[in-house]
């Protein structure tokens, strides 16, 4: 099946089975927004549990805030978002379609390495166990020929973004003859700059409000907050602080579902170091990641480092985690290196010290800043993407089913009473009450077992326990395994024990110690 059938299904299954609504649904939708589910909600809220316990339950040295989502307009001053924040964008005069430049530069790039992997995989069929990549790579004709077009654009492409050059980008558009996806035509305007940031205003009379904005980024709530942190916590350097929050782009060209939003969730980390000693961090804090990625198990083929050429105003070494989507490797998390910039910013434009001072060497000094900053809704996206399976199954029937892992999944236990009838519901809800208080537990008896254990495959259920007639002789259920369908006979005082441990997040913490 393509890739593109296989993530039109699973956009489809987030709607079926309560994962992901599109906002305002019964009035069509507002584009590029979404509501959360009964079922997406829990699984949210599971994978921020994750990150968030990761961060300040396994290090001493980082705590967490929850800043104001409205925030001084002179903060976005200070960071360079009101006058920095902007995407490159054209139009289609056929289509009235816009789109960022950048990104069909981008996906023009992806093309040519596409046609490189074609090469490379035609060779590998051919050549089998005797294949030489690296050989193959530098010898054939068509594969140099596709990366020094590559390579060329890539040049052409990060020198126009450094000013940027917006004459330079519409010139390299209409050079690759990169057509409109819609239209199919080359008939552009030129190039221009939009600011991404959301502006309301506050005050109550019309002639007393002061323009503020929607925060871009939950990252500056945390820097302007760095001194009360510091003094009120007595942190020493190096200490991190963490936050999880909305944050709002005015996303023109928002695409791929909920991978691209206006309104989404960030959880990020800024680390504060002495300064010479970042970039041992930003490798520390890439391994780091890495490690909180892959305890997921998804396969470490998954995932892959981006590091950045391009540098960010404020960063002086950048790397993003991509997670292999149907839609190519995306990024899910940056790591950066943001030196002192934004401290010293906002102690320039506020006019008060927000130095840190060293007791042991006497010293004060700016502090320099690694920052792990993550989607939640990248997250949430990848995490459906690797669970969402169709299987065939040995009487010709396909179940759909998410093998998400056990700590993240919405509902940990289904209790299915056989029939509605002879105390077996009231046994069932017996087994509820009981595991309730440990982890999310669901109660179903409409229709036939093999329908229930459907829906529950179909929401990730690990497990499903049965009670019958057999229950209330001799007090066991059967407990049914989401992944291999297997079943067992067992105690219901010991449900407990075989599943609590397996769903809790801290099964997950443990793989990184």
């Amino acid at each position: 099946m393509a890739q593109e059938d296989v993530f039109k299904k699973i956009v489809s299954h987030c709607k079926e089975y309560g994962f992901v609504f599109p906002s305002s649904d019964i009035y069509d939708g507002l584009a590029a927004v979404y509501d959360y589910g009964q079922n997406g909600v829990e699984l949210k809220n599971n994978i921020k549990e994750y990150w968030w316990k990761s961060m300040v339950l396994l290090h001493e040295n980082i705590v967490g805030i929850d800043s104001a989502i409205f925030m001084h307009p002179t903060i976005w001053k200070a960071s360079g978002h009101v006058d920095a924040f902007n995407d490159p964008l054209i139009d289609n005069r056929d289509s009235k379609k816009r789109y960022r430049a950048d990104v069909l530069i981008e996906d023009q790039m992806a093309k040519y390495e596409e046609k490189i992997s074609k090469e490379v995989e035609k060779a590998r069929k051919k050549f089998g166990e005797a294949f030489d990549e690296a050989k193959f790579r530098e010898t054939n004709p068509r594969v140099i020929a596709h990366q020094q077009k590559r390579d060329a654009l890539h040049e052409r492409y990060t020198k126009a973004m450094q000013g940027p050059d917006l004459a330079e980008l519409k010139q390299i558009i209409i050079d690759e003859g990169i057509v409109c996806p819609i239209s199919g035509t080359k008939n552009w305007t030129d190039v221009r700059q939009f600011n991404l940031m959301f502006s309301t205003e506050m005050g109550s009379a019309a002639d007393a409000t002061s323009k503020i904005y929607l925060r871009p980024e939950t990252a500056q709530g945390i820097f302007v907050n760095y001194l009360n942190v510091q003094k009120t916590g007595r942190m020493k350097i190096p200490f991190g602080i963490a936050q999880i929050g909305k944050a709002f782009r005015n996303e023109i060209v928002a695409r791929q579902f909920i991978f691209r939003m206006r309104e989404f969730e960030q959880m990020e980390m800024q680390f504060f170091v002495k300064p010479g000693t970042e970039m041992e961090w930003f490798n520390k804090w890439k391994e780091l990641r890495m490690k909180w990625h892959q305890a997921l198990g998804f396969g470490a083929e998954n995932y892959r480092f981006h590091d950045h050429e391009k540098l960010a105003h404020y960063a002086n070494a950048a790397t993003d985690i991509e997670f292999h989507m149907p839609f190519g490797f995306k990024e899910v998390e940056g790591i950066h290196s943001r030196t002192d910039f934004d401290l010293s910013q906002h102690e320039k434009f506020s006019g008060k010290s927000i130095k840190y001072f060293d007791p042991q060497t006497g010293e004060s000094y700016t502090p320099y800043d690694i920052e792990t900053s993550i989607g939640v809704d990248r997250m949430f996206l990848s995490v459906m993407c690797h669970s969402y399976c169709e299987e065939q199954l040995e009487n010709g029937e396909t179940r759909v089913v998410l093998k998400l892992p056990a700590a993240l999944a919405p509902v940990k236990l289904c209790v299915m009473p056989l029939l509605k009838k002879d105390g077996l519901p009231e046994k069932a809800r017996e087994i509820i009450n009981e595991l309730k208080f440990h982890f999310n537990c669901q109660y179903d008896e409409k229709d036939s077992i093999g329908k229930r254990y459907r829906r529950q495959d179909a929401i990730g259920t690990p497990y499903c326990v049965t009670v019958d007639h057999d229950t209330l002789e001799n007090n066991t259920v059967t407990l049914r395994f989401r992944d291999t369908m297997e079943q067992e006979r067992v105690n219901i005082a010991d449900l407990r024990g075989i599943i609590e441990d397996k769903v809790s997040i801290t099964s997950l913490l443990k793989k990184l110690q």
